[in-house]
Protein backbone atom coordinates (compact mmCIF):
# COMPACT_ATOMS: atom_id res chain seq x y z
CA UNK A 1 0.00 0.00 0.00
CA UNK A 2 1.36 3.37 -0.85
CA UNK A 3 2.37 5.75 1.83
CA UNK A 4 -0.46 8.43 2.75
CA UNK A 5 0.64 12.38 1.46
CA UNK A 6 -1.47 13.91 3.60
CA UNK A 7 -2.88 13.23 7.03
CA UNK A 8 -3.98 14.57 10.27
CA UNK A 9 -0.95 14.88 12.92
CA UNK A 10 -1.91 15.12 16.91
CA UNK A 11 0.49 17.95 17.78
CA UNK A 12 1.12 19.42 21.42
CA UNK A 13 2.41 22.84 21.95
CA UNK A 14 5.77 22.98 23.12
CA UNK A 15 6.62 26.25 23.20
CA UNK A 16 4.71 30.02 22.53
CA UNK A 17 6.24 33.08 21.39
CA UNK A 18 4.95 36.56 20.95
CA UNK A 19 6.96 37.78 18.07
CA UNK A 20 4.99 40.98 17.57
CA UNK A 21 1.85 42.23 19.15
CA UNK A 22 0.00 40.52 16.41
CA UNK A 23 2.34 37.26 15.13
CA UNK A 24 2.14 34.56 17.89
CA UNK A 25 4.09 31.25 17.07
CA UNK A 26 3.45 27.96 18.24
CA UNK A 27 6.19 25.20 18.54
CA UNK A 28 4.21 21.82 17.93
CA UNK A 29 5.26 18.08 18.82
CA UNK A 30 4.49 15.22 17.92
CA UNK A 31 5.81 11.83 18.36
CA UNK A 32 5.46 10.95 14.61
CA UNK A 33 7.06 14.45 13.08
CA UNK A 34 9.61 13.10 11.79
CA UNK A 35 7.35 12.15 9.16
CA UNK A 36 5.10 15.97 8.48
CA UNK A 37 6.56 17.11 5.89
CA UNK A 38 7.56 20.38 3.83
CA UNK A 39 7.33 21.19 0.36
CA UNK A 40 7.42 24.43 0.90
CA UNK A 41 6.67 27.76 -0.17
CA UNK A 42 3.22 28.79 1.01
CA UNK A 43 2.05 25.38 2.11
CA UNK A 44 -0.90 25.35 3.40
CA UNK A 45 -2.29 23.20 6.12
CA UNK A 46 -5.45 22.89 8.22
CA UNK A 47 -5.46 23.40 11.78
CA UNK A 48 -8.38 22.06 14.25
CA UNK A 49 -9.24 23.29 17.35
CA UNK A 50 -11.10 21.49 20.37
CA UNK A 51 -13.69 23.15 22.19
CA UNK A 52 -15.35 23.14 25.32
CA UNK A 53 -18.06 20.92 24.09
CA UNK A 54 -15.62 18.06 22.30
CA UNK A 55 -12.52 16.90 22.39
CA UNK A 56 -10.35 16.11 19.45
CA UNK A 57 -10.98 12.80 19.28
CA UNK A 58 -14.95 13.79 17.67
CA UNK A 59 -12.35 15.14 14.41
CA UNK A 60 -13.02 12.76 11.72
CA UNK A 61 -9.76 11.86 10.00
CA UNK A 62 -10.21 9.13 7.83
CA UNK A 63 -10.08 9.76 3.64
CA UNK A 64 -13.08 10.51 3.82
CA UNK A 65 -13.11 13.33 6.74
CA UNK A 66 -14.56 15.81 4.31
CA UNK A 67 -17.85 14.45 3.48
CA UNK A 68 -18.11 12.99 7.38
CA UNK A 69 -17.35 16.84 8.75
CA UNK A 70 -19.63 18.89 6.65
CA UNK A 71 -22.49 16.64 6.85
CA UNK A 72 -22.32 15.99 10.43
CA UNK A 73 -24.80 18.72 12.57
CA UNK A 74 -22.98 21.55 13.20
CA UNK A 75 -22.89 20.44 17.32
CA UNK A 76 -20.79 17.60 16.07
CA UNK A 77 -18.35 19.72 13.85
CA UNK A 78 -14.86 20.62 15.50
CA UNK A 79 -13.89 23.70 14.10
CA UNK A 80 -10.59 24.18 11.93
CA UNK A 81 -9.08 27.16 10.30
CA UNK A 82 -6.52 27.69 7.22
CA UNK A 83 -2.42 28.36 7.89
CA UNK A 84 0.95 27.82 6.63
CA UNK A 85 3.95 25.40 7.77
CA UNK A 86 6.18 28.39 8.85
CA UNK A 87 9.21 26.18 9.67
CA UNK A 88 9.72 21.74 10.14
CA UNK A 89 12.33 20.61 12.06
CA UNK A 90 11.95 16.71 11.38
CA UNK A 91 15.19 15.53 12.97
CA UNK A 92 13.82 17.38 16.33
CA UNK A 93 9.74 16.70 15.61
CA UNK A 94 8.93 20.48 15.67
CA UNK A 95 6.63 22.57 13.87
CA UNK A 96 6.39 26.49 13.90
CA UNK A 97 3.32 27.92 13.15
CA UNK A 98 2.67 31.78 13.15
CA UNK A 99 -0.73 32.48 13.98
CA UNK A 100 -2.42 36.22 14.17
CA UNK A 101 -3.60 37.04 18.04
CA UNK A 102 -6.25 39.57 17.75
CA UNK A 103 -9.43 40.04 19.76
CA UNK A 104 -11.76 36.90 20.65
CA UNK A 105 -14.30 36.58 17.52
CA UNK A 106 -14.32 32.78 17.31
CA UNK A 107 -13.40 29.38 18.15
CA UNK A 108 -9.41 30.10 16.29
CA UNK A 109 -8.58 33.39 17.80
CA UNK A 110 -10.35 31.77 21.62
CA UNK A 111 -7.57 29.29 21.29
CA UNK A 112 -4.48 31.45 20.11
CA UNK A 113 -5.67 33.52 23.07
CA UNK A 114 -5.60 31.13 26.12
CA UNK A 115 -3.15 28.06 24.83
CA UNK A 116 -0.88 27.18 26.89
CA UNK A 117 2.32 24.78 26.58
CA UNK A 118 1.00 20.92 26.58
CA UNK A 119 -2.58 21.79 25.05
CA UNK A 120 -3.19 19.78 21.26
CA UNK A 121 -4.83 20.39 18.22
CA UNK A 122 -5.06 18.34 14.83
CA UNK A 123 -2.93 19.16 11.85
CA UNK A 124 -3.60 18.29 8.72
CA UNK A 125 -0.27 18.55 6.64
CA UNK A 126 1.86 16.68 3.87
CA UNK A 127 3.99 14.15 4.88
CA UNK A 128 7.29 13.21 3.57
CA UNK A 129 6.21 10.47 1.52
CA UNK A 130 4.67 13.33 -0.67
CA UNK A 131 6.70 13.77 -4.07
CA UNK A 132 5.86 16.19 -7.19
CA UNK A 133 3.06 19.09 -7.09
CA UNK A 134 1.61 20.12 -3.93
CA UNK A 135 -1.81 21.83 -4.51
CA UNK A 136 -1.55 22.89 -1.22
CA UNK A 137 1.21 25.39 -3.05
CA UNK A 138 -0.10 28.68 -4.24
CA UNK A 139 3.02 30.14 -5.52
CA UNK A 140 3.45 28.76 -8.48
CA UNK A 141 5.60 31.34 -10.63
CA UNK A 142 7.11 30.97 -13.84
CA UNK A 143 10.49 29.70 -13.95
CA UNK A 144 11.76 33.17 -16.16
CA UNK A 145 10.33 35.73 -13.57
CA UNK A 146 11.68 39.35 -14.24
CA UNK A 147 9.50 40.27 -10.57
CA UNK A 148 7.87 39.03 -8.08
CA UNK A 149 5.10 41.16 -6.29
CA UNK A 150 4.07 39.55 -3.21
CA UNK A 151 0.19 41.52 -1.65
CA UNK A 152 -1.39 40.49 1.64
CA UNK A 153 -2.77 41.24 4.73
CA UNK A 154 -1.43 40.12 8.65
CA UNK A 155 -3.15 36.62 7.59
CA UNK A 156 -0.95 36.10 4.69
CA UNK A 157 2.29 37.36 6.37
CA UNK A 158 3.41 33.92 7.29
CA UNK A 159 2.87 32.84 3.79
CA UNK A 160 4.66 36.09 2.34
CA UNK A 161 7.95 35.16 5.01
CA UNK A 162 8.50 31.71 4.05
CA UNK A 163 8.60 32.45 0.63
CA UNK A 164 10.68 35.16 0.77
CA UNK A 165 13.08 32.64 2.81
CA UNK A 166 13.25 30.23 0.35
CA UNK A 167 13.21 32.35 -2.90
CA UNK A 168 16.63 32.74 -3.95
CA UNK A 169 19.09 35.70 -3.26
CA UNK A 170 19.06 36.94 -7.10
CA UNK A 171 14.99 37.33 -7.15
CA UNK A 172 14.12 40.28 -7.22
CA UNK A 173 10.26 42.09 -6.14
CA UNK A 174 7.99 44.59 -4.38
CA UNK A 175 6.62 43.20 -0.53
CA UNK A 176 2.87 44.85 -0.18
CA UNK A 177 2.34 44.30 3.39
CA UNK A 178 -0.62 45.87 5.42
CA UNK A 179 -0.85 44.84 9.66
CA UNK A 180 -2.51 45.99 12.77
CA UNK A 181 0.39 47.93 14.86
CA UNK A 182 3.85 49.53 14.26
CA UNK A 183 5.86 46.75 16.01
CA UNK A 184 4.15 44.17 13.26
CA UNK A 185 6.25 45.79 10.95
CA UNK A 186 9.29 44.09 11.78
CA UNK A 187 7.79 40.62 11.62
CA UNK A 188 8.83 39.82 7.94
CA UNK A 189 12.78 38.21 7.28
CA UNK A 190 14.63 40.73 4.72
CA UNK A 191 15.52 39.23 1.39
CA UNK A 192 18.60 41.44 -0.39
CA UNK A 193 16.21 41.74 -4.12
CA UNK A 194 13.01 42.92 -2.68
CA UNK A 195 11.59 46.37 -1.79
CA UNK A 196 9.59 46.53 1.04
CA UNK A 197 6.13 48.46 1.14
CA UNK A 198 4.78 47.50 5.15
CA UNK A 199 3.28 50.10 7.01
CA UNK A 200 0.53 49.98 9.95
CA UNK A 201 -2.78 49.91 9.29
CA UNK A 202 -3.90 53.31 9.92
CA UNK A 203 -6.74 55.69 11.17
CA UNK A 204 -8.66 55.66 7.83
CA UNK A 205 -10.05 53.12 6.04
CA UNK A 206 -8.44 49.38 6.12
CA UNK A 207 -6.56 48.21 3.33
CA UNK A 208 -5.61 51.94 2.16
CA UNK A 209 -2.55 50.94 2.31
CA UNK A 210 -2.78 47.92 0.28
CA UNK A 211 -4.50 49.01 -2.27
CA UNK A 212 -2.28 52.11 -2.92
CA UNK A 213 1.04 50.60 -2.28
CA UNK A 214 -0.05 47.58 -4.63
CA UNK A 215 -1.03 50.02 -7.65
CA UNK A 216 2.14 52.03 -7.63
CA UNK A 217 3.87 48.82 -7.18
CA UNK A 218 2.31 47.64 -10.21
CA UNK A 219 2.85 50.82 -12.09
CA UNK A 220 6.91 50.56 -11.87
CA UNK A 221 6.76 47.12 -12.47
CA UNK A 222 4.42 46.33 -15.54
CA UNK A 223 3.76 49.09 -17.38
CA UNK A 224 0.27 49.20 -18.62
CA UNK A 225 -0.81 47.08 -21.54
CA UNK A 226 -3.81 45.77 -23.07
CA UNK A 227 -5.99 44.78 -20.28
CA UNK A 228 -8.14 41.36 -19.90
CA UNK A 229 -12.00 41.35 -18.81
CA UNK A 230 -12.11 39.12 -15.26
CA UNK A 231 -15.18 37.49 -14.71
CA UNK A 232 -16.40 38.74 -11.12
CA UNK A 233 -17.04 36.65 -8.32
CA UNK A 234 -19.46 37.11 -5.51
CA UNK A 235 -17.34 37.18 -2.36
CA UNK A 236 -20.69 36.97 -0.56
CA UNK A 237 -21.36 33.05 -1.86
CA UNK A 238 -18.12 32.00 -3.75
CA UNK A 239 -14.58 31.47 -3.33
CA UNK A 240 -12.48 33.92 -4.26
CA UNK A 241 -9.23 31.70 -5.37
CA UNK A 242 -7.61 31.43 -8.83
CA UNK A 243 -4.14 30.23 -9.24
CA UNK A 244 -2.75 29.21 -12.73
CA UNK A 245 -1.30 26.07 -12.95
CA UNK A 246 -1.18 23.64 -16.24
CA UNK A 247 -2.81 20.38 -16.50
CA UNK A 248 0.43 18.95 -14.93
CA UNK A 249 0.46 21.46 -11.53
CA UNK A 250 3.27 23.32 -12.95
CA UNK A 251 3.19 27.59 -13.55
CA UNK A 252 0.83 28.37 -16.72
CA UNK A 253 3.46 30.19 -18.07
CA UNK A 254 7.39 29.80 -19.10
CA UNK A 255 8.28 33.19 -18.19
CA UNK A 256 6.58 36.64 -16.98
CA UNK A 257 8.09 39.81 -16.82
CA UNK A 258 5.89 40.08 -13.06
CA UNK A 259 4.16 37.46 -11.14
CA UNK A 260 2.30 38.73 -8.52
CA UNK A 261 0.49 36.23 -5.11
CA UNK A 262 -1.74 38.41 -3.41
CA UNK A 263 -3.89 36.95 -0.77
CA UNK A 264 -5.89 38.65 2.37
CA UNK A 265 -9.81 39.85 2.92
CA UNK A 266 -11.46 38.75 0.03
CA UNK A 267 -13.30 42.32 -1.03
CA UNK A 268 -9.39 43.99 -0.95
CA UNK A 269 -7.87 41.22 -3.17
CA UNK A 270 -10.85 41.21 -5.33
CA UNK A 271 -10.26 44.97 -6.09
CA UNK A 272 -6.83 43.97 -6.56
CA UNK A 273 -7.25 41.79 -9.08
CA UNK A 274 -9.51 43.50 -11.05
CA UNK A 275 -6.85 46.65 -11.00
CA UNK A 276 -3.93 44.29 -12.12
CA UNK A 277 -5.17 42.40 -15.11
CA UNK A 278 -8.35 44.65 -16.62
CA UNK A 279 -6.65 48.52 -15.81
CA UNK A 280 -3.22 47.39 -16.12
CA UNK A 281 -2.75 44.25 -18.44
CA UNK A 282 -0.89 41.71 -16.43
CA UNK A 283 -1.46 39.18 -17.86
CA UNK A 284 -3.88 37.02 -15.76
CA UNK A 285 -2.08 33.61 -15.75
CA UNK A 286 0.72 35.01 -14.19
CA UNK A 287 -1.67 36.31 -11.45
CA UNK A 288 -2.41 34.20 -8.57
CA UNK A 289 -5.02 35.41 -5.73
CA UNK A 290 -6.74 34.04 -2.82
CA UNK A 291 -9.04 35.58 -0.51
CA UNK A 292 -8.31 33.81 2.59
CA UNK A 293 -10.81 35.21 4.71
CA UNK A 294 -14.02 38.02 4.23
CA UNK A 295 -14.74 40.86 7.18
CA UNK A 296 -17.71 40.19 8.68
CA UNK A 297 -17.90 36.63 8.60
CA UNK A 298 -16.32 33.37 10.82
CA UNK A 299 -14.96 30.50 8.19
CA UNK A 300 -13.67 27.15 8.20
Amino acid sequence: MAASTMRFFRARVSAITDLTPSFRRFTFTGDDFAEYGDPGYDQRIKVVFPTEELSLDAMPTGDDWWDVWRTSPDEARLPFRTYTTRAVRGELREVDIDMVAHDVVGPASAWIERAGIGDEVLILAPTTAHTGVSYGIDFVPPAATENVLLVGDETAAPAIAVILEQLPDDATGVVVLEVPHEDDVAYLPKHPGFDYQVSARGPGARHDHLVEATKSAVAALAPAGRGAEVEEVDIDHDILWEVPRTARGGAALKSAPLYSWMAGEAGAIKALRRHLVTDQGVDRRAVAFMGYWRLGRAEN
